[in-house]
């Protein structure tokens, strides 16, 4: 018989005797969470479509993990727990962190870069979905690709973030707050804003030569961005605030 275990956030399965786990050792498997579960309500048809994500976990008689290729491995930073004014934020409330530090990098054979665009020590936001986790050491880590890094952020203000390669840093332009005949609009009515101001871009893709190709577009360039491009991101002040690769940039507005 299925077990499951509830906590504020997520829930524990055993993963023995579920057809849809079909293929999986006995194995413990945290899923999402999206509801409150009710008793007797845990059949297969329940995680029909379901897609699990587990992390790796590495047998501690291994004491070094060795990136290859193009990748990188980075220590994921802790969610936050509580909000700025100190309230706790129960689990479900906790943001997924995108950023951690760089531990180590791939080198010598097999790297595609003449140069690597990170080094060991930077903290660095990566791409929302990238990579693989892997628990290690006691502590979450991600394998990725060095090009799912975003840009690297050497303060604790997600506006300071410096992006690499290819991307462009902007800031998001606010939601209008009335239609064209002067109605207020709720926040449920607000039309997501496609539009911004750079600001930062990235030194541009290296070529097999190791040159940089600039981007076309600058800091302080008004533009108008594919609408589910990229990641996004709130800042300290309040401002809404978007990194995605300049080639999601569709135009300069004037």
């Amino acid at each position: 018989m299925a077990t499951s275990q509830l906590t504020a956030s997520s829930m524990t399965v055993s993963a023995r005797n579920l057809a849809s786990f079909e293929g999986l050792r006995p194995s413990i498997v945290k899923l999402s969470s999206f509801g409150i579960l009710k008793p007797g309500s845990l059949t297969q048809r329940s995680f029909k479509g379901l897609v699990v994500k587990a992390a790796a976990i590495v047998a501690p008689k291994y004491t070094s993990i060795k990136p290859l290729g193009d990748r990188v491995l980075v220590k994921i930073k802790e969610a936050e727990e509580k909000t700025e004014g100190g309230i706790l934020l129960p689990t479900t409330a906790q943001s997924k962190p995108q950023g951690g530090e760089v531990v180590a990098i791939a080198i010598g054979e097999g790297k595609t870069n003449l140069e690597s665009s990170v080094k060991t020590g930077a903290q660095v936001i990566y791409s929302k979905y990238a990579g693989t986790e892997v628990e290690f050491n006691g502590s979450s880590h991600l394998i990725l690709k060095e090009d799912d890094i975003v840009g690297i952020l050497e303060t604790d203000d997600i506006k300071d973030l410096k992006p690499l390669n290819d991307r462009v840093f902007i800031k998001v332009a606010e939601a209008e707050e009335k239609t064209a005949g002067g109605l207020l609009l709720t926040e449920a009515s607000k039309e997501k804003p496609s539009i911004g101001t750079v600001i930062a871009v990235g030194p541009g893709t290296l070529d097999e030569e190791g040159n940089r190709n600039p981007l076309s577009v600058a800091p302080g360039n008004t533009v108008l961005y594919s609408k589910y491009a990229g990641n996004d991101f709130k800042g300290n002040d309040g401002a809404n605030y978007m990194a995605l690769r300049a080639s999601d940039v569709m135009a300069v507005l004037s």
